[in-house]
């Protein structure tokens, strides 16, 4: 005797239900019984897929992360390293010739070397930056800080809604005094 050539396939008596015979929809799933193929059962408890998690999200997705109110404003510093400075030279000098470089609104730290004869204005410096650019035969000048554009913008939208609310109100008040 031969063979069966085509052999009828077991799904086709499924067609139509939804688990295939596998009991519960979400037992058949690719990860078990904690949901789809998403992010439950990540391992804020126990730990699953947590180095998927890290990767994707750093370790940051861990843990409380606190909270701050609406009135809270965050102190923004720019900083920057003398180290990254001597790292950044060629781009931060606007000629080649130039050895002066302008940070509005940095406040320059002294992590790093400084090899370069260099004159950095900044709106600050620490002790240990300012010793290691004037040790390099450079000068530290501190300059104002320049504002941030965000800051200025909304300063500006302020300014023209008080305006323009002043002349509605004078303007309220001819017309009353002319009827």
């Amino acid at each position: 005797m031969g063979f069966k050539v085509k052999k009828k396939k077991k799904t086709k008596n499924w067609r139509g239900n939804t688990t295939y015979g596998h009991g519960a929809r979400k037992k058949w799933k690719g990860s078990g019984h904690h949901g789809g193929v998403g992010m439950a059962g990540t391992g804020k408890r126990a730990d699953h897929k947590k180095s998927l998690v890290i990767k994707l999200f750093g370790n940051n997705y861990f843990g409380k992360q606190g909270i701050t109110s609406r009135g809270t404003k965050h102190k923004i510093n720019d900083v920057m390293n003398i180290g990254n400075i001597q790292k950044n030279l060629k781009s931060l000098l606007k000629k080649d010739n130039d050895k002066e470089i302008v940070l509005k609104r940095y406040k320059i730290l002294g992590e790093g070397e400084l090899n370069e004869k260099l004159i950095i204005k900044a709106r600050a410096f620490s002790e240990s930056a300012k010793e290691k650019i004037e040790k390099a035969g450079g000068k530290a000048i501190v300059i104002a800080p320049e504002e941030r554009p965000e800051s200025t913008k909304k300063k500006q939208d302020k300014e023209k809604n008080s305006d323009e609310v002043k002349e509605t109100k004078k303007t309220e008040g001819k017309k009353v005094k002319k009827s």
